[in-house]
């Protein structure tokens, strides 16, 4: 395996992490607002969020360059006190974090639907605030079923290639993925066997994340019952 491959392992696995880092917080808050909230327009709010479930990744990432490039609704702010939001680093996280957003709101929204209410009112009896109650009963509880999440997030950020080629380009060295490595040397004749280890690689580091996922699933509803 070759330093470019070893390099382009690395920026995929880290861009990953961040974006999985990232979307924690923003998946938890909204995954206890959908399985404990009844505000107005939640039904609206459910389908934005999953909308880049259904959506092409293509078109996911057109909407952000639209909405971040240099002359996008947000980006032509941006650019004049000269922060860059597209074909960097930055845009290879945001497009991870809006795709695999959804995934991990889904499961962790359902961990905390299974945590039963009964707890959480034994402990507002017992003179726990709701803050306190949140971080002392219902997020241990469902801690398993936000890791799956997490997890998920973490497998589908690897294999991001639609919204990540339209924000962030194909750039050697700078913005080139797992995904768009194999998509650029399969039109290369010849390059089957880079296109083949890096295929391997990507395979194993989903197929051990979801393994993970599962265990963690199994375990969340152990120890619910």
């Amino acid at each position: 395996m070759s330093i470019e491959e070893i390099q382009i392992i690395w920026l995929t696995v880290k861009v990953a992490l961040v974006s999985t880092v990232i979307s924690l917080p923003i998946s938890i808050g909204l995954g206890w607002i959908l399985a404990r909230k009844n505000i107005p327009g939640k039904h609206i709010l459910e389908g934005i969020i999953a909308l880049p479930l259904v959506a092409p990744p293509v078109v996911t990432g057109y909407l952000l360059l639209l909405l971040l490039g240099k002359n996008g609704f947000i980006g032509h702010w941006l650019n004049q006190i000269n922060i860059e939001l597209v074909f960097n680093f930055v845009a290879l996280v945001i497009a991870s974090v809006v795709v695999s957003l959804p995934l991990a709101v889904r499961t962790i929204r359902s961990a905390f639907e299974l945590v039963d209410p009964v707890y959480e009112k034994a402990s507002y009896t017992l003179g726990a605030s709701k803050m306190n109650t949140f971080f002392r009963v219902t997020l241990p509880m469902a801690l398993p079923g936000v890791v799956s999440g997490m997890i998920l997030s973490f497998a589908r950020s690897l294999g991001e290639f639609g919204a990540t080629i339209t924000l962030a380009g194909n750039i050697s060295g700078q913005t080139q993925t797992i995904s768009l490595m194999v998509y650029s040397n399969m039109q290369i004749p010849g390059n089957e066997m880079v296109v083949t280890r890096l295929v391997a690689v990507s395979l194993l580091i989903s197929l051990g994340a979801i393994m993970a996922s599962e265990y963690l699933k199994n375990k969340r509803k152990y120890l619910i019952k």
